[in-house]
């Protein structure tokens, strides 16, 4: 089994694992995180899921403030899972945050032939590749060869190209629902 950072060491990881940009492609329906649960719940019960107090958000705050751009690109299904429409619920604390987060339908990822793996590019040097078990995030692993990184970027550079900022994609997901 490869080296995995796991849960808070991811976000301790962001603290200090990058210089200018972190870039990340969501491609997963569900994804299975311990911390995530009550408010998963709360949000299929119709509650309130803001929480712009989340230690990820204070993390985001402060990579902000030094400079550094935080970026992701979400593969939404049509209609989206309860899963995804719990994260459109909640996007708005991390775009608070400073996070640029955009959308994309997963009918035109695939026709732009991104693939289905979650992954984080950093610096466009350091890809971080998530392992899964189900739904279960098992860990991030580190890779620094060029030609994994290299293919991270030109995925995100599609990606980013394709994808809509949250009001726009918003406005698409009433209207398809």
């Amino acid at each position: 089994m490869p080296e995995l950072i796991t849960g808070p060491g991811i976000t301790e990881f962001f603290r200090h694992g990058f210089e200018h940009t972190a870039w990340r492609l969501e491609s997963r329906r569900a994804y299975g995180v311990a911390s995530e649960t009550e408010a998963l719940q709360a949000f299929m019960r119709g509650e309130d899921v803001s929480d712009p107090g989340r230690p990820w958000l204070g993390m985001v705050r402060e990579q902000v403030k030094q400079g550094k751009r935080i970026e992701r690109v979400r593969v939404v299904d049509e209609p989206p899972t309860d899963y995804q429409r719990f994260l459109l619920a909640d996007v708005e604390d991390s775009i608070a945050a400073g996070e640029d987060i955009r959308f994309l339908w997963r009918s035109d990822a695939e026709t732009a032939g991104l693939p289905s793996r979650d992954f984080w590019v950093f610096d466009s040097r350091l890809l971080g590749r998530f392992h899964f078990d189900g739904d279960r995030s098992l860990g991030m692993e580190l890779f620094d060869g060029e030609s994994a990184v290299l293919a991270a970027c030109q995925i995100r550079d599609a990606a980013w190209h394709f994808a809509a900022p949250y009001t726009l994609f918003q406005s698409q997901v009433a209207s398809r629902m």
